[in-house]
Formats: structure tokens, sequence, C-alpha cells
């Protein structure tokens, strides 16, 4: 099918909620999409979006926000967000969809439904698979499938270091397709590391020249207890490589505490919060990683502003999408909005996905990768 000029220079318009700071946003930004309304209740996240994507943002509850009579909510193509995740994290426990926020998912099911985008990404941690026992998910995907005129739902896991970003981070993608689109989506192959062509980006790549960046990059407070206890660290250990018998040893109940970066391979998962020696630690000086540093592994550019204090920007990050990590969903998605592609019949794929068990649908949909 060819392209017109207009439809070659087209925008993808998103809505998006649960937007946090943008970092998915910016993924698809990246990749020629506009986000045209978004909305999120965190007040200085919502000022690193408005900042660094105007103002199309909007501070509000989303149990607040009635999709199908807000007049103010324009159509779109897609529908972006990552409900929130901490019900379903796997460092924490996990009361999934009992959980205060785990059933915020179906706001964002409701903005699909009112919206009937051609296509939705939705994002998750990788405990949602296993939340609940696996109903969580697979009440998810049921409803997400059940909005009319039915969606196709693929969820994969992705790890983002092997689609570029520097640091391990495992999240799940649901990707639907509205049913009538004729569009069939395949969530792309790995590009880094042992399953790709490329090499993993390492920390040692993401770090080089940061010194030089003048916004959000203010070394953080340590203690002088916390900066011995770090010496006694090697490249990539964290609190377990403490000697027992030493007055600097600690006890703690997940790998991040203490960890020091690996400067040849990807860091370890960024985390949005938690108690001391949570913040990740740099190598070879014995410290904090700053925030511009934590940004740069998540694959934020350096002109990407965040707004609010130093905890406040640390949470933000943590909490983001890497931006470099769905930019080839993007890409993938990209044909359905400008009209280049054949569609085909998906009520056959639809159909036979619907029959699935979760885990028979995740390996289903990691063999159509291409």
């Amino acid at each position: 099918m060819s392209k017109t000029t207009d439809e070659k220079s087209y925008s993808p318009q998103v809505v998006s909620i649960f937007s946090g700071c943008g970092g998915l946003d910016l993924g698809f930004h990246l990749e020629g999409y506009e986000t045209v309304w978004a909305n999120d209740f965190a007040e200085w996240a919502v000022k690193s979006f408005e900042r660094n994507f105007g103002k199309v943002i909007h501070l509000k509850d989303i149990t607040k926000i009635n999709p199908y009579a807000d007049k103010t909510i324009p159509e779109c193509d897609i529908v972006l967000g990552g409900f929130p995740c901490q019900d379903f994290s796997i460092i924490w426990k996990q009361p999934g969809l009992n959980g205060t926020r785990g059933g915020l998912f179906r706001h964002f099911a409701e903005f699909v439904d009112a919206k009937k985008p051609k296509a939705f990404v939705a994002e998750n941690v990788k405990g949602l698979i296993t939340a609940n026992k696996g109903k969580a998910i697979e009440t998810i995907i049921k409803d997400f499938e059940s909005i009319a005129p039915g969606y196709v739902v693929k969820p994969h896991l992705y790890n983002f270091a092997e689609y570029g970003v520097p640091q391990f981070r495992e999240r799940v993608l649901f990707v639907g397709v509205r049913i009538d689109t004729g569009f069939n989506f395949n969530h792309p192959l790995p590009t880094h590391g042992p399953n790709g062509n490329l090499p993993y980006v390492t920390a040692g790549d993401a770090l080089e020249g940061v010194k030089d960046v003048p916004y959000n990059n203010e070394l953080i407070n340590i203690k002088e207890k916390t900066k011995r206890m770090l010496e006694m660290i090697p490249e990539g250990g964290n609190f377990r490589d403490i000697p027992e018998d030493s007055p600097y040893h600690v006890k703690g109940m997940i790998s991040h505490v203490y960890r020091r970066l690996k400067l040849d391979e990807p860091a370890k998962t960024i985390i949005a919060a938690g108690g001391g020696g949570t913040w990740g630690y740099h190598y070879p000086e014995p410290r904090p990683l700053t925030n511009r540093e934590r940004a740069r592994l998540q694959s934020f550019p350096d002109d990407f502003i965040f707004e609010g204090s130093v905890t406040e920007v640390r949470r933000q990050i943590g909490n983001a999408v890497p931006p470099e990590g769905v930019r080839l969903v993007a890409r993938r998605l990209l044909p359905l909005f400008i009209g280049e592609y054949e569609p085909i019949d998906l009520t056959p794929e639809y159909e036979k996905m619907k029959q699935m068990m979760v885990k028979e649908r995740l390996e289903y949909v990691t063999s159509q990768m291409n």
C-alpha cells in the first residue's frame, strides 16, 4: 500500500496515562509520534513532563477522570501508559489486583474502550506474570481482549538491555491491536547482547563524559561510614562483599543494597526509592550515582531535564520506562498509522489466542518475534 506525502509526514497521535516524567512517551516521540494529551497525579513528574513535552499533561487523579464524558480528551491513534506497578513488583510483596494500586489498570482499559485507538501499549513489571498466582495477568489480558470491537493482545517480557539500554531491566509490554485494522504486530527480536547482533551498551559506555552535563548532576551527600563501606565492595559487588567480621558489615534483603556498577556490562535495575543503600553506586568512585548518571543508565538524553528535589528526581527516573528500550516497538507499529501495510484477517489469530493459557500465549508471542 503506497503512502501519500501527507501520510509520510503524519505524526501518530498519542494519549498517555500514568505518564510519569515521560520515558515511554519519549521513546515514541523519537520515532515521530506526538503526545496530544497526558495525565499523572505526581506533581513533580508532571512538571518534568511539561518541561520536555509542552502543556499537554494534566495533573489529576485518574480515578476522577471519565474518558467517556470528558470532551477535552482528544481522539487518538494509540494509548500509552505504565499503570502503577508497586503491587506487582517482585522486589516487594505482591497484593496484585487486590492492592490499592494494582486495580488501576482498569482505568487504562477504560481509556482504550472510550477512545478505540488502533493500538495500545501498556507497561508493567516482571512480577505481574506471577502476581495472584498468575490470575492478575490473565485478568488483564481478558479485560483488554474484550474491549469492542476486540483487540489482539500480545504480552512479552522484555529485557531492555537487549534493545540498547545500558541496564538490565525486565518489563512486560502489552501491545494490543484493534482487530478490524488487520495489522499483524509481532514484537521485535533483540538487537543487543548474545541474542542480538550488537554488543550490550555498558554502564561504562553510558557514563562517558557525564561529568560535563550541567543538569540533574548534583553529587549526593554521603556519610564517611558509607564511603568506607563502598571502598570494601569491588566493581559489580554489593553489601554481601563486606566481610562478616567487619564493623561495616550490614544485612540486606535485596541485592540492590550497596550495589556498585560493573563498567563492562549494563547496570543492574535502577529503582525509584528505598531505604539506605539502594541509590546505586559508582565505580571506581566510592559514592552514590548522580541523578544524571541514573538517567543515562535509563537511556534518557542529556537535554531531558527533570524537575524537583534530588529525591523526587530519583523517583521519577527509577519509575520511568527507558525510552531507548521501546523505540523498536514504536517503529514496528508505525506502518499501522501511516497505512503502509497489507491488512489481513486477524479473527483466526484473535480466537486462537483467546483459548490460550497465559504461559502458552507468552511462548506463542515469543515464537512470532522477527
